[in-house]
């Protein structure tokens, strides 16, 4: 497998800093999850922002861009206030999502088409230094086409519709989310977009959509941080990586 079809994994770290400030401490310390997660054979990070800070915290971004190894891929809001924190530490990635203070979990793709010359504007000077603007979108031909218009280098696709029905046993549903995701990939790359994917991905969900030849990247983390509890966060990731490679082959 060449590094032109290896599908690279991004493992999401946010909900170690879940379970750290749930008691207001500084254990289980985040940056040791990256590192674990480098060794396990993550090909990136991915830490969300969030303007709360209900996880992440801008001590953990300042401590994960002196240590990681791979590429760090910056999940923000597209706020002023994360856009001078990202031109401060220019990350290798930035994924713009949408963000509301009452959701749980990021709910669904960012809205592109309604906003596209206000977008256009706040990722120039990103790209200008330097970091890989991503957009996190739902499997939606119009968002798709505003991505690319804005000038968005990347964008991933929101897997969460499809990982819900299929955990929830609707299983037509499932596979009607899981042929819009085949679709709108094929279609992001004729138009010369990356594709990555993300949101939901299980062991049970992982491999139609690892098998997309189109997508580079899948982003992956409060699983796996949940299967660390029983597994232990390397032999989960191992497990993953073993899975996606599977599929891809």
């Amino acid at each position: 497998m060449t590094s032109e079809t290896r599908l690279r994994l991004g493992v999401n770290i946010d909900h170690v800093a879940t379970v750290r400030n749930a008691r207001g401490g500084a254990y289980p310390d985040p940056l040791r999850a990256a590192r674990i997660a480098e060794a396990a054979g993550a090909d990136g990070i991915t830490a969300h922002l969030r303007e709360d800070r209900r996880h992440i915290s801008d001590a953990d971004i300042e401590g994960l861009m002196q240590v990681l190894t791979v590429p760090l891929n910056f999940e923000m809001a597209a706020t002023d206030e994360m856009q001078r924190i990202a031109l401060r530490h220019k990350p290798h990635a930035v994924c713009i999502v949408p963000e509301k203070r009452e959701e749980r979990t990021t709910e669904g793709g960012l809205e592109v088409a309604r906003e596209e010359n206000k977008l256009a504007h706040y990722i120039a000077p990103l790209r200008a230094a330097g970091c890989r603007v991503s957009i996190f979108i739902a499997a939606d031909r119009r968002q798709i086409e505003a991505a690319n218009r804005i000038g968005a280098e990347v964008i991933e696709l929101h897997t969460g519709a499809y990982c819900d029905a299929f955990a929830e046993g609707r299983m037509d549903e499932a596979d009607s989310e899981l042929d819009k995701l085949r679709e709108m990939s094929a279609f992001a790359h004729e138009l010369g977009l990356e594709v990555h994917a993300g949101h939901g991905l299980s062991y049970d969900t992982v491999s139609p959509v690892a098998a997309f030849p189109e997508v580079r990247e899948l982003n992956i983390g409060h699983f796996l941080i949940g299967e660390s509890i029983f597994l232990g966060l390397e032999p989960a990731i191992r497990k993953m990586r073993s899975m996606m490679d599977a599929a891809r082959a």
